[in-house]
């Protein structure tokens, strides 16, 4: 989980764009005992409730809005709290097994609070004073005794769960997990609740764009919505020209404008007539988006002879990137897959850059990876470019396009993929992002590095099924993108493991 500013990252000024939602994940939480114990032991009750409001405490640090139950100790509370949930609504819930607890007490919990339970055992101490102990004591530390209990019965019950054992305090293992959860379930909020528009159509040929927008409300809860070429040539055409000369002043602003290359033959300066147009589409592409409410948006739309639903696609880029590093993915090509892969990392602060494989280099073992927009921009500590192209590759039309490389560092690629079932699955690698120059054709490009070596890596990703295209972010992301596949129960395969 990495932010993606920094200190060298060109600043945004997006005052007048729809930016991504901030919306919290709603957590809920629960701590559990068993109600002949506190006759027994007066203050024990107390105690673990007290435990359970340091947890509560913690995750509040995480960005997160705490949904507390109280404490579970009999079956009639553990219903009562699984329904509380559920009226909430939450992401995901967090069972603090502060004691030893019955089974039975927190099975309702899962089954009626409709959300993935993490069984957090967390022991207040590191060990218990031998030559001091109570039966008090050991209550107080019997954070890991019914575990196995409780997730047999969710097994039983077929119930979605996963378990942290640790210590309350000063356990940088325990709680790393449980801050991925966190993430895990900030994606998960997104994703259930996010509007994506599919302008246009996939990129026709391309097997592998092809997606059945009902599966994407099935599994995810979000809706997909069918956006028309005359939805964006509508708000195109209304632009102001104060609104586009505010949009041109944006891009100059934020890009750099550098002489024309190896590649001057199709990758040229950006004319002021050229940089207009681009503007103006920015500014329509940002009105559609706020208009209908878009978290993401997935774009393509072949055109023919240079009409204007070709004109407006083939000028799409550079405002599809602006959005794209403010949080709104954009997915070329027709993308929805990935434009959900996309959102994912970007809702770790990873960013999450449109991407595919291109060249390798068999000299210095890595692989360019990159596309021809829109990319993630914030990624990079380098000020992206701006170059003209006179023709897209395989594309019709002409326009800007965007030139930029992610900073040097940690990565991780995410793609997601339909499986023969029909279902969805994530497909994952880490890697480097290696220092070194890029080609000068008005596409992003990142020089990347993969274990074992570059060409294993690319036959074992091959094979693995997935798109052609896929996310790229900044940092190790694997272990939480895996808790987000839990989340939704995707299939994982992860490549360079």
């Amino acid at each position: 989980m990495n932010q993606v500013a920094n200190e060298s990252s060109p600043a945004l000024n997006m005052n007048h764009a729809r930016t991504r939602s901030t919306a919290k994940a709603r957590v809920g939480v629960f701590n559990v005992g068993f109600h002949r114990y506190w006759p027994q032991f007066p203050g024990l009750k107390e105690q673990l409730d007290a435990y359970r409001v340091e947890f509560e405490e913690r995750l509040k640090e995480f960005g997160v809005e705490i949904i507390s139950a109280g404490l579970v100790d009999d079956v009639e509370s553990g219903r009562r709290a699984g329904d509380f949930f559920a009226s909430q609504n939450v992401d995901l819930i967090f069972c603090s097994v502060t004691t030893y607890v019955q089974s039975a007490f927190v099975l309702p919990v899962a089954q009626r609070g409709k959300a993935h339970v993490i069984l957090a055992g967390l022991q207040p101490t590191a060990a218990m004073d031998i030559n001091t102990a109570t039966t008090f004591d050991q209550l107080a530390h019997d954070n890991c005794t019914s575990l196995p209990e409780i997730m047999y019965a969710f097994r039983r019950a077929g119930i979605s769960s996963d378990v942290v054992f640790g210590m309350l305090r000063n356990d940088e293992r325990a709680w790393t997990k449980i801050k991925e959860w966190c993430y895990a379930a900030k994606v998960a909020h997104v994703l259930k609740n996010a509007r994506i528009g599919l302008l246009g159509h996939p990129f026709e040929g391309m097997l592998d764009m092809n997606a059945d927008p009902t599966q994407f409300s099935a599994e995810f809860g979000m809706h997909v919505d069918m956006i028309e070429m005359g939805d964006l040539k509508k708000r195109v055409d209304d632009a102001t020209p104060a609104e586009v000369a505010a949009m041109r002043s944006r891009i100059e602003e934020f890009f750099s404008f550098p002489e024309p290359g190896s590649d001057r033959g199709i990758a040229g300066k950006v004319t002021g007539e050229a940089l207009d147009t681009s503007a103006r589409v920015a500014v329509g592409l940002e009105r559609l988006v706020a208009d209908y409410k878009l978290d993401g948006l997935a774009h393509y739309y072949r055109g023919l002879n240079g009409n204007e639903d070709e004109q407006l696609i083939a000028n799409i880029i550079v405002g599809a990137s602006l959005l794209t590093a403010n949080g709104i993915p954009v997915a070329g090509e027709g993308d929805l897959k990935n434009c959900v892969a996309m959102m994912m990392m970007d809702r770790l602060d990873a960013g999450g850059s449109f991407s595919e494989l291109h060249p390798a280099d068999f000299t210095e073992d890595f692989v360019f990876v990159g596309h021809d927009g829109p990319g993630h921009v914030a990624i990079s500590n380098q000020q992206p470019a701006l170059r003209g192209l006179s023709l897209y590759h395989g594309k019709f039309g002409h326009g800007v396009s965007v030139e930029f490389k992610v900073k040097e560092g940690p990565i991780t690629i995410a793609g997601l993929t339909v499986r023969e079932s029909g279902k969805f699955a994530l497909i994952l690698a880490e890697g480097e992002s290696l220092d070194g120059p890029i080609p000068a054709t008005g596409n992003t490009n990142t020089r990347c590095k993969f274990k074992p070596d570059m060409p294993t890596f690319l036959e074992q990703w091959t094979e693995a099924g997935p798109t052609h295209h896929f996310a790229l972010g900044i940092g190790k992301q694997i272990s939480v993108l895996k808790k987000v596949a839990r989340l939704f129960r995707l299939e994982v395969e992860v490549v360079t493991e």
